[in-house]
C-alpha cells in the first residue's frame, strides 16, 4: 500500500506529464480546481474543529451552569499556539492577509512553504479553543500559500503565480461561507486589484470548486447561514442610512482599539509563554463575564438573528435578570469589548483574523441599533434584517470592501431580498470609514512601514519599487574647500549635471549644479579664486532610504528637480533620478500585467 508522500509524488508526476500535453490556459484551469479542493479541505478541518470545541464547551457549561470551561480553554489555546510557533515555526509567524499583498508586490508572489501548514496548526488551536478571532484570515493565507507553492512546483510565471494565489484566496472564502461570488470579489477587491477578464475565469472556477466541496462535505449547521428574514420596507431606508453611519464609526473604533490593544500585548517585555498566559488570563476573564466573546462567535450571531435572542443570556451572570433592556446592555458591552478581546488574542501570541470579528461586531451593532429604537417606541424596525445588514456595514468599513460585504451577506442569507439595504449600509459605512481611516485594517501595518497597497494601481506599483535599487552610487563628489580651477577639467568632461559636496566624514554639505558654474568654469578670470564652498547650494529636498516611494515622488514634485541626493544613516549615499523611477515603474507595470 502506498504511503501519502508516495501518492502525492505520483499525483505530481501525473501533473507534470499532463502539463506537457495540454495548453497553458487549460493547465491553469486544472490548477484552479485542485487549489479550490485543497482550500476547501483546509476550511473543513478548521471549521469542524472549532465547531466541535464550541459544542463541547456548551455541553460542559450546561452542567456547571457558568462558563468556567470557556475561560480556561482560550488560555490553553494561546499557550499551545505560542509553543508551536516557538518550537516548530522558528519563533515567528506572519499574521493577517496584508502579507499576501506584500509578497505579490515585493516577493514575486512567493509565499513560504511553512504557510501551507503553519496557519492551520496555530489558528485551529487559538480560535478552536476559544480565542476571540476568526479563521478566515488563516484560511485565506493557507489557500494563497498553496496557490503560490503549486505554481513554483510547476515553474509558472509571476503572473500565473499571482493568479493562483487569487484562486486560493477566493476558494478559501467561498468554502468558509458557501459563498462563491463573495470569494471572487474578496480576491479581486481586497487583494488582486488589477485583474483582467482572462484572469477572472480561473478565480471563479476555484471559488465554485471550494464552495461545492465545502457544501458537500461540511455539515450545514457549521457554516454561517440564515433563512429567517423579514420583508424589506422602503419606509425604513432613512434608518438604514443611519445604520450605515453607525457601523462606519463603529468600524473605525474597532480598528483603532484593536491595533492599540494588539500592539500593547505584542510589546510586553515577557517571554512568549508568560505573555500568552497573561493575555489568555485577561481574555478568560472577559469571556467569563461575556461568553459571547468565545471563539468566532458565529453561534451567537445565529441566535441574535433568531426570534429568541434572550438565549444569549443563558448560563451567564445575567441570566436571572433576563429582560429586553438587560439583553440590550449585554449586546452593547459585547460589541464594545470585541475589539479588545480580539487584540488580546492576537497580541499575546494567538493566531487568527478579523473577518469573523467584523461579522460578529456587525450583527451586534445592527441588533443594538434597531432594538434600542424599538424599545424607545420611536419606530418598529425589523430587527433580524438590521442584524444581518449590520454585518455588511462593519465588513465594508473594516476591510474597505463594500462589494464583498454586500454579496457575502446576500449569499449567506439565501437570496437578494436585502440587496437595497445592503448597498445603502455598506456604501455609507465605507464612506465614513474611508474618511477617518485611509487604509483598511489589514493594510495599516504595511502603511506604517511605507508599504501600503490600495486599489490605486499606480500607488501600488510605486510602493513595490525599492529605493536602494534605484540609487546611483558612482556619482563624483566634491569637498567644500576644493579649488574650482583644479577640478574644472574633471567637471567639464563629466556627464554629471549635479555634484554632491561632502565632508571628510561623508556628510552632505551642499550641491553644485553644473549649469550654475558653467560660465565660471570657462572664464579664466572668474575661476582663479573660486572655491566649491562659495558656489554650492543647500539641497532643496533629501531622500532617505526609509522614505516610501510615495514620499519620494512628493519630494520630487515639491523640489521641481530631476535629481535628488540620497542619505543613508545621515551620510551621503548617492543620487536618485526621477527618470529612473519612471522607467522602473514602466517595467514593473509591464511585468505585473496579466496576460
Amino acid at each position: 500500500m502506498k504511503t501519502v508522500p508516495q501518492q502525492l509524488l505520483k499525483i505530481k508526476q501525473l501533473l507534470i506529464e499532463g502539463q506537457k500535453k495540454i495548453t497553458r490556459k487549460q493547465f491553469i484551469f486544472l490548477s484552479s480546481i485542485l487549489i479550490g479542493i485543497i482550500a476547501a479541505f483546509a476550511v473543513i478541518f478548521l471549521k469542524a474543529f472549532a465547531h466541535g470545541v464550541f459544542s463541547f464547551a456548551t455541553y460542559i457549561n450546561g452542567i456547571v451552569k457558568l462558563s468556567f470551561i470557556n475561560s480556561v480553554l482560550p488560555v490553553i489555546g494561546i499557550v499551545l499556539t505560542a509553543f508551536i510557533v516557538k518550537r516548530f515555526l522558528g519563533g515567528s509567524l506572519e499574521k493577517g492577509t496584508s502579507q499576501i499583498l506584500y509578497v505579490v508586490a515585493r516577493k514575486a508572489s512567493i509565499l513560504p512553504k511553512k504557510q501551507m501548514y503553519a496557519q492551520i496548526m496555530t489558528s485551529s488551536l487559538t480560535v478552536g479553543l476559544g480565542g476571540s478571532a476568526g479563521l478566515e484570515s488563516p484560511i485565506v493565507i493557507t489557500g494563497a500559500a498553496f496557490g503560490s507553492n503549486f505554481a513554483q512546483q510547476f515553474k509558472l510565471s509571476y503572473q500565473e503565480r499571482t493568479l493562483l494565489i487569487g484562486c486560493g484566496v477566493a476558494a478559501g472564502i467561498a468554502a468558509a461561507f458557501n459563498a462563491p461570488i463573495a470569494g471572487v470579489l474578496f480576491a479581486i477587491e481586497v487583494l488582486l486589484v488589477d485583474v483582467t477578464i482572462a484572469a477572472f475565469t480561473p478565480i471563479m472556477i476555484a471559488a465554485a470548486t471550494g464552495a461545492l466541496v465545502s457544501a458537500v462535505v461540511l455539515n450545514e449547521n457549521i457554516l454561517l447561514g440564515f433563512r429567517e428574514k423579514q420583508t424589506f420596507d422602503y419606509h425604513n431606508i432613512p434608518f438604514y442610512v443611519i445604520l450605515g453611519l453607525f457601523t462606519g464609526f463603529t468600524a473605525v473604533f474597532y480598528a483603532r482599539k484593536f491595533l492599540k490593544t494588539e500592539h500593547f500585548f505584542a510589546h510586553l517585555k515577557f517571554g512568549p509563554y508568560k505573555k500568552a498566559l497573561i493575555g489568555g488570563a485577561v481574555l478568560g476573564i472577559l469571556i467569563f463575564i461575556f461568553p459571547t466573546l468565545f471563539g468566532e462567535g458565529y453561534e451567537s450571531i445565529k441566535i441574535l438573528a433568531d426570534k429568541n435572542p434572550g438565549v444569549l443570556l443563558k448560563n451567564t451572570l445575567f441570566e436571572s435578570y433576563n429582560n429586553s433592556w438587560v439583553l440590550l446592555a449585554f449586546v452593547g458591552f459585547s460589541m464594545f469589548l470585541k475589539a479588545f478581546a480580539s487584540g488580546i488574542t492576537l497580541g499575546s501570541g494567538g493566531n487568527g483574523g478579523n473577518f469573523a470579528p467584523s461579522l460578529f461586531l456587525g450583527s451586534y451593532a445592527g441588533y443594538f441599533f434597531s432594538k434600542l429604537l424599538n424599545l424607545t417606541g420611536l419606530t418598529d424596525l425589523p430587527i433580524s434584517n438590521f442584524t444581518l445588514v449590520g454585518m455588511a456595514g462593519i465588513l465594508s468599513g473594516l476591510f474597505h470592501a463594500p462589494l464583498t460585504a454586500i454579496f457575502l451577506i446576500a449569499e449567506i442569507t439565501g437570496g437578494y431580498d436585502l440587496m437595497i439595504p445592503l448597498m445603502i449600509v455598506a456604501s455609507v459605512s465605507f464612506a465614513v470609514s474611508k474618511r477617518f481611516e485611509k487604509h483598511s485594517l489589514d493594510v495599516k501595518n504595511l502603511a506604517r512601514k511605507g508599504n501600503a497597497f490600495t486599489s490605486n494601481k499606480d500607488s501600488n506599483i510605486l510602493c513595490s519599487l525599492n529605493i536602494e535599487d534605484l540609487v546611483q552610487k558612482d556619482y563624483l563628489t566634491l569637498t567644500a574647500e576644493q579649488d574650482l580651477e583644479k577640478v574644472s577639467d574633471l567637471l567639464a568632461h563629466s556627464d554629471q549635471v549635479v555634484f554632491g559636496v561632502v565632508s571628510s566624514e561623508n556628510e552632505l554639505e551642499g550641491l553644485v549644479y553644473f549649469d550654475d558654474i558653467r560660465e565660471i568654469i570657462f572664464d579664466a578670470s572668474q575661476i582663479k579664486n573660486a572655491i566649491v564652498k562659495n558656489l554650492m547650494t543647500p539641497p532643496v529636498q533629501i531622500i532617505h532610504l526609509f522614505d516610501s516611494m510615495e514620499t519620494v515622488m512628493n519630494k520630487f514634485e515639491k523640489s521641481n528637480k530631476i535629481f535628488l541626493p540620497v542619505e543613508k544613516n545621515g551620510k551621503y549615499y548617492g543620487f536618485i533620478t526621477k527618470s529612473d523611477i519612471l522607467e522602473s515603474y514602466r517595467n514593473r507595470l509591464r511585468s505585473m500585467t496579466f496576460e
